[in-house]
């Protein structure tokens, strides 16, 4: 986009909007993604896995309220890595990750370049931390600066 001044009616965003949403649904990016997202869900062991994980994981979170002094804190908390781990190798869950990260990405620099057309005071979330506080650091939103807040 360039920096030129738009005047767009509510209709001319909604019809661009769609176009961006049908060029996004037919990116390598997303039907990779759905592809793996698939392969991940009808994958009997990787279901199998996901299952366990999440038993484990409220087992967890209820040894959690009581911290190290849970009877089974260890025991729970050595199993809950072991499980994650486990879950985390399994091909069709490791690939469902990365297209997943891939496809966050991309979500992320459209919101960015759409913000950015719009106003570059506009902070636009990353889901990275580094790159979020780094711009918060540099004069945004937290530092009383452009974006009119203070710290």
């Amino acid at each position: 986009m360039n920096s030129t001044a738009y005047t767009s009616t509510p209709a001319d965003i909604l019809t661009a909007s769609e176009e961006l949403t049908a060029l996004l649904f037919t990116s390598d990016i997303y039907i990779t993604y759905t592809r793996a997202k698939n392969e991940m869900e009808t994958d009997k062991e990787a279901r199998r896995l996901i299952s366990e994980f999440n038993a484990w994981k409220d087992r967890y979170e209820e040894v959690q309220r009581f911290g190290k002094y849970h009877p089974d804190y260890k025991m729970v908390s050595k199993e809950i890595r072991l499980k994650k781990r486990e879950m985390d190798v399994h091909p069709a869950i490791t690939a469902f990750k990365k297209a997943e990260k891939d496809l966050e990405t991309l979500l992320n620099e459209i919101s960015g370049e759409i913000a950015g057309a719009v106003s570059p005071n506009i902070k636009v979330p990353t889901g990275n931390p580094f790159f979020d506080n780094a711009s918060c650091g540099s004069g945004g939103c937290g530092s009383g600066g452009s974006c009119g807040c203070s710290a």
